[in-house]
């Protein structure tokens, strides 16, 4: 199955410093940037994020970053 873009743009998140989150890896979740089992059609696992602290950070939403799952910058080039 081919990744779809959900958005061609990243999400900017506040994460707090210990919690983890699920980076949807396929784009079919309808919680982006996070993952809800859209993934288990896709035969695709989503990616664990462990914030090291409290701050906001910019989640990849083209789903192609090279530092998933943070934004890159890459969907300026799509």
């Amino acid at each position: 199955m081919e990744i779809k873009t959900a958005k061609n743009e990243p999400y900017p998140v506040k994460v707090i410093k210990g919690q983890t989150y699920y980076w949807c890896t396929c784009g079919l979740s309808k919680s982006q940037p996070f993952c809800d089992a859209s993934h288990q059609r896709a035969d695709m696992m989503p990616l664990e994020f462990i914030a090291t602290e409290t701050m906001t950070v910019y989640f990849c939403g083209c789903k192609q970053s090279a530092n998933a799952p943070l934004c890159d910058g890459t969907h300026f080039s799509l």
